[in-house]
């Protein structure tokens, strides 16, 4: 048994299917049947019950387990070894959520390649609950996510405020309140009385998302149940509605620019909350381990020297 044929079987039990666990390993499917036959000889159990989709066995389970813990343990060797050596090269996989990813990973990672052309960055796009949990499985090396101020297991380092503001087109707010729309815009501004939206349509991002969750605190608070219009994950498609007069929509402030264009954000006003939860921390987070890869630290030194 070797470190390949573990990796073999471990995408295996991932994608559930041999087929598409060889696309994925660029191997042939019958070079991953006899690597797992091979396993199951030298164990002697079945690991795999071969129907579709395929089922781990209790054996494979068991089995799983102890191969994920195996290729933690190799990339921490690897890692080591390679900062021992100098031989800077090797995968960075970074977690973080699709529309975030696209606001501040870009430019970071240009940077990075620059001065690291032997790393290669794998981007690895999820909600933000679902990054924890990536990392504590060892899928992700960093994850840059709205963590709490304590997770178990994992090393936590801040990387700069976000705020959730509202936005609404200034044609939603004339053909709701009329001649009345500036003066409800000012009341709503000094004093963050969002009762006053609760004819307002809304476009909202789902309860799992951070600025989903804010946003449906905030129209708790101010005691009304809001008129959804539309619902989503993906942050740009609601802007979009938005800016096109849909729906009110909560948003990272930091995410309006790169979704949107100055043509559509100059018939938009933005509200700010400023109370407890509206804003909060991006995090780094990644495995505490007992060698800490010096890529890792070295790519959020220079994310939060960008950010200064």
């Amino acid at each position: 048994m070797n470190f390949q044929s573990m990796n073999y079987f471990t995408m295996a039990a991932q994608k559930r299917s041999f087929t598409k666990a060889a696309e994925a390993l660029y191997i042939t499917q019958q070079t991953l049947s006899v690597h797992i036959a091979a396993i199951e000889r030298e164990i002697g159990c079945q690991l795999f019950v071969r129907h579709v989709p395929l089922e781990l066995t209790y054996a494979g389970e068991i089995f799983l387990q102890y191969a994920l813990d195996f290729q933690k343990k190799y990339r921490a060797m690897q890692h080591e070894f390679g900062d021992i050596s100098h031989n800077r090269k090797g995968k960075l996989r970074i977690g973080i959520a699709h529309t975030r990813g696209r606001t501040i990973l870009p430019g970071l990672i240009e940077k990075f390649q620059k001065a690291n052309p032997r790393i290669e960055i794998q981007v690895i796009e999820n909600p933000n609950d679902t990054l924890q949990k990536n990392l504590l499985d060892g899928d992700i090396d960093l994850a840059i996510a709205n963590f709490p101020d304590k997770v178990l297991g994992i090393a936590l380092r801040d990387f700069y405020e976000e705020e959730v503001v509202l936005l609404i087109s200034e044609e939603l707010l004339t053909g709701l309140f009329g001649d009345g729309a500036e003066t409800i815009v000012h009341k709503i501004a000094s004093d963050g009385d969002a009762s006053l939206l609760r004819k307002c349509p809304f476009v909202l991002n789902n309860q799992q998302d951070i600025a989903g969750k804010v946003g449906r605190e905030l129209i708790a608070e101010a005691g009304f149940r809001p008129i959804v219009k539309a619902q989503s994950e993906n942050i740009e498609t609601l802007l979009d509605l938005c800016a096109r007069g849909v729906g009110a929509c909560f948003c990272p402030e930091n995410l309006i620019r790169p979704a949107l264009s100055e043509k559509q954000i100059s018939k938009l006003r933005i509200f700010r909350f400023r109370k407890n939860g509206t804003s909060y921390m991006i995090r780094f987070g990644w495995m505490k381990q007992t060698y800490q890869w010096r890529i890792i630290s070295e790519f959020m030194d220079q994310a939060i020297g960008s950010a200064d």
